[in-house]
């Protein structure tokens, strides 16, 4: 595939898969577009699978600019992708940062979407899960080797995806991390932990004001059952503001979903007849 460059000159990863319908898949804040891979898998002959891996993340170029790993310069890449590939309405599955950037399209450019679905993410986060996130993101990993890093993966997340076997997470934990015979490395640019603090330190967006203004966009939500960052309270009041907005709660799942859930695939078909 011809290589996809920003207008800053960053080369970013993607992937194009079947035919049908688009949906244009976001991944979460130090995730790639292997995230999805579940998803393309199941949906496979029912629709056109487009996953793009943000700046500074697994296989896309690194920013010089560190101050540029913020989600509003995320989402003019994501239309700038669209430009590129000629996509112009689609879609788009939002996991986890990757909503956020939805959200911003769908207020910024809500002619380029065709609908939204956001993967175990909202205007309200959990503050135990954001203190989890903050504490690991940038940091080396503590694992030296594949042994160790599934050791400690089982031990944070297995009460929250209770049913997912040894195969399965090596496959994660390959996917998660730079798993090489030399040791245990990060896939992403460190420097996104460094980004995220300095914008916790400033003014909070109203996250709730942006999800208003989502009004009128087809529109679903996922929430995983055992989610430590998409509270159950918080996905009842968007229910509440959102009366058509599609809904399921994913058994056995945290964050997040792994988006091959029966769950999960009903939401995503019903709002792509919807859209």
């Amino acid at each position: 595939m011809k290589a996809f460059i920003t207008s800053d000159g960053l080369r970013l990863d993607y992937r194009v898969e079947g035919e049908g319908k688009p949906l244009l898949c976001l991944p979460g804040l130090t995730r790639s577009l292997d995230d999805f891979n579940e998803l393309a898998a199941a949906m496979r002959g029912e629709a056109q699978i487009i996953r793009l891996t943000m700046r500074g993340r697994n296989g896309s170029d690194w920013a010089a600019d560190y101050k540029s790993y913020n989600i509003v310069q995320e989402a003019r890449d994501v239309i700038e992708f669209m430009d590129f590939i000629g996509l112009e309405k689609t879609t788009i599955i939002g996991t986890s940062r990757g909503g956020f950037n939805a959200m911003i399209l769908a207020v910024t450019a809500p002619e380029r979407l065709a609908g939204v679905l956001l993967n175990d993410i909202g205007p309200e986060l959990a503050v135990d899960g954001m203190d989890k996130i903050r504490a690991y993101v940038g940091m080396p990993p503590a694992a030296h080797n594949l042994v160790e890093l599934m050791a400690g993966l089982k031990a944070d997340m297995a009460a929250a995806f209770p049913d997912l076997g040894n195969a399965k997470w090596e496959e994660l934990a390959r996917r998660w991390f730079a798993v090489s015979d030399e040791g245990i490395g990060l896939n992403y640019d460190p420097a996104i932990g460094k980004a995220m603090a300095e914008q916790a330190k400033g003014e909070t967006p109203d996250l709730w004001g942006l999800f208003d203004l989502m009004a009128g966009m087809p529109l679903a939500l996922l929430r995983g059952a055992n989610s430590d960052l998409l509270s159950e309270e918080t996905a009842i009041k968007m229910q509440i503001r959102r009366p058509d907005m599609f809904f399921a709660e994913v058994p056995d799942r945290g964050h997040i979903p792994l988006l091959d859930e029966a769950e999960s695939l009903g939401v995503i078909r019903k709002l792509m007849g919807k859209a």
